[in-house]
């Protein structure tokens, strides 16, 4: 993969040389003494805390300063300290690419976007015209805009979706054409959680003769529960508006990549450059800031996960309970599987793993059927206290939306209703709030929603229906007598 530039300024600046992995280019970053450096060996947390906050040599400042410069001076003609344009490269944005690359076990080298959409832009856009995609179905709804209406109506980009979940081998391998250049892979899936053998996929695309690379999209698991690179990914990508900054207060993307793959990285670097949709230095800090504490939070997300996925089954309002971690879950082997390493030694400490299916914690997204359809999910919705109806997923708070009226809602009926993205599907991201307090909230919501919903005195009722892309697009309430 190959670009027409001169090779010394590959992304227009002499700041492409950096790796921006763990030496990020720098010998020396902010000139801390490599004897005090982070070691490989250092745990999640000690990476996630360590790795990019070296002290300000002049000032000694503990936390990395924030560099709001655009433009940096040179010694003489081309000759300066790393930094020309912040466009092409920013400490801030230096520091929180080397965490990435640390955090994201098997990673060499990460980029960050402006957004989720900007990275999945950038990496698409690296296939150039034509070409061909193989997406899991259940992509989220962002992705597939983007793949249909952007990468295909613009660069005659075909996308073929297919169950990586329930797909025999021989139809995922049939579906890999001569030009299919990539495999787009999201596990868990959002919003159904439908789970995908990471290492199964690999296998196929690496015997197929067009050898697609293979992408996973880690946002709903994080760099804590899930080491893609380490499956075989050649590239993860993350929202990391979603667990990594995890505070809801940074709108930001990146893509992580191995060290073997230095052209893929290069070229993805220019693209960084060219296309100009970077983050900026004071949302590089406020993510690098709430990335220190992923580990922590992380775990928090996945208690009160499991702890409420297991009220919700006992629950007669619910229809079906949707979380991987739990035993009765029918993806629960395939999902521990593929859970990191550290996750594992965490996990274990309390958990007996022995057996073939047990309940563990599994990232904080928990997907949920309402007896009643819409009506009864929007009355659930809508009783909450602690989880606030709002879209995105992933900060210390609680949300609770609901897929076919909101994040999902441009795609197709007959789409959602095959993904089985129904008017009964409810979506909850899990805080680290009291898990109790969480619990609480939602048996009373889901109590004082079967009262008013099943009661006779409606006074009307709602009918579930599409409106075309603005279907839901307005709120429907149920009023009762």
């Amino acid at each position: 993969m190959t670009v027409g530039m001169d090779s010394h300024h590959a992304n227009g600046s002499a700041h492409a040389t950096h790796t921006n992995g763990y030496s990020n280019g720098h010998q020396e970053l902010n000139g801390y003494a490599a004897s005090k450096s982070p070691l490989k060996s250092d745990g999640f947390s000690t990476l996630a805390i360590h790795v990019g906050s070296e002290p300000d040599p002049v000032t000694g400042a503990v936390i990395p300063p924030i560099s709001l410069s655009t433009t940096f001076a040179q010694s003489s003609v081309g000759v300066h300290k790393g930094y020309e344009y912040s466009r092409s490269g920013n400490p801030n944005r230096d520091a929180l690419e080397k965490l990435l690359a640390s955090l994201e076990a098997g990673g060499g080298s990460a980029l960050t976007f402006g957004s989720g959409s900007a990275a999945t832009g950038a990496v698409l856009a690296m296939i150039g015209r034509g070409g061909h995609v193989l997406s899991v179905n259940d992509v989220y709804g962002g992705t597939w805009r983007y793949l249909k209406r952007v990468a295909g109506e613009l660069q005659g980009v075909e996308t073929t979706f297919v169950d990586l979940e329930e797909a025999a081998e021989e139809e995922i391998y049939s579906a890999i054409r001569d030009d299919t250049k990539l495999i787009w892979i999201e596990t868990p899936t959002n919003p159904t959680l439908r789970v995908v053998d990471i290492p199964a996929i690999v296998s196929i695309a690496r015997r197929h003769p067009s050898k697609p690379l293979v992408l996973v999209d880690n946002t709903f698991l994080s760099p804590f529960y899930s080491s893609p690179l380490i499956l075989g990914a050649d590239i993860v990508l993350h929202s990391l508006t979603k667990y990594i900054n995890g505070h809801s207060d940074v709108v930001m993307g990146a893509v992580i990549v191995p060290p073997h793959h230095t052209q893929l990285i290069e070229r993805l670097r220019f693209l960084q450059n060219a296309m100009g949709a970077v983050p900026s230095a004071y949302d590089s800090w406020l993510a690098q800031r709430g990335a220190k504490t992923l580990g922590v939070r992380m775990r928090a997300h996945g208690e009160n996960a499991l702890a409420l996925a297991k009220v919700l089954q006992q629950r007669p309002e619910v229809e079906e309970v949707i979380y991987p971690g739990l035993a009765t879950h029918k993806r629960n082997a395939v999902a521990w599987r593929g859970v990191s390493a550290h996750a594992k030694k965490w996990i274990s400490r309390t958990t007996d793993t022995s057996a073939d299916t047990f309940d563990f914690p599994y990232g904080g997204m928990i997907s949920v059927r309402i007896r009643g359809g819409y009506p009864a999910a929007g009355r659930f919705l809508e009783q909450l206290r602690l989880f606030t109806l709002a879209e995105s997923l992933g900060g210390v708070e609680s949300l609770a939306e609901h897929p076919a009226g909101m994040t999902h809602s441009g795609l197709p009926e007959e789409q959602r209703q095959k993904l089985g993205i129904s008017g009964g599907l409810v979506r909850l991201s899990v805080g680290i709030e009291d898990g109790d307090d969480l619990i609480t909230d939602v048996v009373k919501a889901l109590e004082r929603k079967w009262a008013s919903v099943s009661s006779s005195g409606l006074k009307y009722a709602v009918k579930w229906r599409s409106l075309g892309n603005a279907s839901l697009s307005v709120a429907v309430r149920v009023q009762v007598t």
